[in-house]
């Protein structure tokens, strides 16, 4: 039976979630920037947990979806805890996280956090350290702005006002690089990526697949895959990944 609900932070703030129980591993998705639970992807992973028995939760961060909170004041690391949050509060046992596109690199960073808790990983066009990568597309006189007014707002095939990125985010991503070094998770890991991805380059998979110190690492690159990953064929890969991982 699945529920809903909010879990309350020390600050007053509130997550919303919707949480389904069932055997261990769970499952627990982790959704992408401006994403919330009700997406494609969500909503596919708990009919097949619910089909196999698993438990699972998804929930939307702060400043998303049903959760409170300004999403101009939104950072990684805040995003992480509220991810550390929920897996220390709605969840039992081990479990395996799947991260899409931001939620791939909140995933690594809730990993590393609870190490003794994961089963596995799985990252959809995973965006680690997504926040420097822009940076450093952007122009001087973008940046110059950006320090100046606090924000930027840079097209988006996703929203036609575009999507506006704030400071700190920038800010506070730097503090939470991932792919410098090596990424001390032993776990097993697969991560899934668009061949056609035109938000995150599929080398970003790769790149991560060689930091990740675990030695059971699977890349699937999707010749004909977009960013959002979702279509029917999608699903049925993501499906096969988790059948592959949880097991008969």
């Amino acid at each position: 039976m699945s529920s809903s609900g909010v879990l309350p932070r020390r600050d007053g703030a509130t997550i919303a979630y919707r949480r389904l129980a069932g055997r261990d591993p769970g499952v627990m998705f982790l959704g992408g920037f401006r994403s919330d639970m009700t997406g494609t992807k969500a909503s596919f992973l708990e009919e097949y947990c619910r089909r196999r028995g698993h438990a699972f939760v998804r929930f939307d961060y702060f400043g998303h979806g049903a959760s409170s909170g300004d999403i101009a004041l939104g950072t990684i690391g805040r995003w992480a805890e509220d991810a550390v949050q929920v897996l220390d509060g709605l969840t039992a046992g081990r479990q395996i996280l799947i991260g899409s596109s931001m939620g791939g690199w909140i995933m690594l960073l809730a990993a590393l956090a609870r190490t003794e808790r994961i089963h596995a990983l799985v990252g959809i066009a995973a965006a680690p350290d997504f926040t420097e990568s822009l940076w450093v597309r952007l122009d001087e006189a973008q940046r110059r702005a950006c320090r100046e007014t606090g924000a930027v707002t840079l097209p988006s095939r996703y929203d036609p006002n575009g999507y506006t990125h704030w400071l700190p985010l920038f800010e506070d991503g730097r503090r939470h690089l991932v792919m410098a070094d090596e990424i001390p998770l032993a776990c097993p890991v697969r991560l899934l990526h668009g061949m056609r991805d035109n938000a995150v380059p599929w080398q970003t998979s790769v790149r991560l697949a060689e930091r990740l110190q675990s030695r059971d690492v699977t890349v699937t690159l999707v010749e004909q895959g977009d960013h959002r990953l979702s279509t029917e064929a999608d699903l049925a890969r993501l499906a096969a990944t988790l059948d592959e991982l949880l097991g008969p």
